[in-house]
């Protein structure tokens, strides 16, 4: 019997999203760079977890591979944007741009967590696989400056994630939240990472799970009130999002009890990972570019000036040494041209050559046979000569055998002997 698959998430209509009046999916590479470790990698890992469905989830990359391959090959893959891993001597790197051209923004990671150490932090840990699905949505905590750099950010964090429509969205595909807190404090970024649950209001946790039919574990109690009466124990992760709204639900959602009109409270989970991210410089371009922003390093407009005109410089010096390329790669193309040509030329008169020495020897050739023609009408010429004299010598011959047979005839009229008989011994 055929093995029969079962998909369980909804698969995209192509024929929407590449339409031409769809809005344009941004689509992430979430990738290292350098050496970075072990703990770094799985970092990279939990990012491109955060970043489904719109990502490379099995990117691979190789210690030669540079940040000019993958600008090559994220056109093709309607790419928008990169998001960079790095370590160095002073600690993590998060680099944020967008494809092709920019701006990005350089973090410094202070701190992070795995979601392995989140999950490990829980009392009741969860596997979470359908959320993934379905793209996170995104909410931006006390970005409220008037600086140009909060207002990029905000607009660079914005375009990680496909936008809302709130007419058209599905509660059931409203399943993780990605939150992005700033403190102008600090100016610290704290990065979490949650899914989003819906639970009945007004009874307990006990009560819950025999609605949800998953059948507790009842041996450690003497009477069923202890476990309905019981005071839940949540982990620290749990503690923060305890507050919870109550809601009435306008759609089904996702559960055989969440249905539409029910009054359910919204519980947050937190998945991981968590980073803590400060902001340390805003380039203009794709890695590289004018530094619109620093945290550390402050110029003046002169020394602005002076770099910009050493940029310039460096980009003249660059077009040159490309133009130079160019004629020189033009120029070994046309040697190498010139070089074919002749080398042929060469071939055909060489050939031609040949040809007129295999005609001159086949005209010798002929001249032999001329001469060996000759020979041997001269050698026929010679035979009918001998020819003549045998016959000349044969009726020499037959007179005298003539005059010998009239002599027996004589001889044997003489004797009356049959002349057949003469001369026999």
């Amino acid at each position: 019997m055929a093995r029969k698959k079962r998909r369980t998430h909804v698969k995209v209509d192509e024929t929407v999203t590449n339409s031409p009046d769809s809005p344009k999916l941004p689509k992430s590479f979430v990738f290292k760079s350098g050496h970075v470790g072990k703990s770094v990698e799985a970092l990279v890992r939990d990012m491109r977890r955060v970043m489904e469905p719109h990502t490379a989830t099995k990117l691979k990359e190789r210690k030669s591979n540079r940040l000019k391959d993958f600008v090559a090959i994220a056109g093709q893959f309607g790419v928008t944007q990169f998001l960079i891993f790095t370590r160095t001597d002073n600690g993590t790197n998060f680099r944020l741009t967008r494809t092709p051209r920019g701006p990005t923004l350089c973090f410094r990671v202070l701190k992070y967590s795995l979601i392995r150490d989140v999950l490990a932090s829980q009392i009741d840990p969860k596997s979470f696989i359908s959320e993934f699905h379905t793209p996170p949505l995104l909410v931006l905590n006390n970005f409220d400056g008037d600086e140009n750099h909060l207002k990029l950010m905000i607009t660079m964090f914005q375009s990680m994630f496909p936008s809302i429509n709130v007419n058209k969205i599905q509660l059931s595909d409203a399943r993780r939240v990605v939150l992005f807190n700033y403190n102008p404090d600090t100016k610290i970024i704290d990065f979490r990472h949650y899914s989003i649950g819906v639970k009945p209001i007004g009874i307990s946790k006990s009560v819950r799970k025999v609605i949800n039919s998953n059948v507790p574990d009842l041996h450690e109690y003497r009477d069923i009130s202890e476990f309905v009466l019981r005071e839940g124990h949540i982990s620290e992760s749990e503690a923060e999002s305890g507050v919870e709204a109550t809601v009435t639900l306008a759609q089904d959602f996702v559960g055989k009890i969440n249905k539409k009109s029910d009054q359910r409270a919204i519980k947050l989970t937190e998945i991981g990972p968590r980073m803590e991210l400060q902001l340390v410089k805003i380039q203009s371009g794709l890695c590289d570019g004018e530094i619109l922003f620093h945290e550390f390093i402050k110029k003046t407009p002169a020394e602005i000036k002076s770099i910009e005109r050493e940029r310039q410089k460096k980009k003249q010096e660059t077009a040159l040494r490309r133009k130079e390329q160019e004629k020189n790669v033009e120029r070994k193309k046309a040697e190498k041209e010139a070089h074919r040509l002749a080398t042929s030329g060469r071939t055909i008169s060489e050939s031609k050559d040949e040809e007129e020495d295999d005609d001159e020897d086949e005209s010798d050739e002929e001249g032999d046979d001329d001469d060996e023609v000759d020979e041997k009408e001269d050698n026929d010429d010679d035979d009918d000569e001998s020819d003549e004299d045998d016959e000349d010598d044969e009726d020499e011959v037959d007179e005298k055998d003539e005059e010998e047979d009239e002599q027996q005839q004589s001889s044997a009229d003489e004797m009356d002997v049959d002349p057949k008989y003469i001369g026999s011994p």
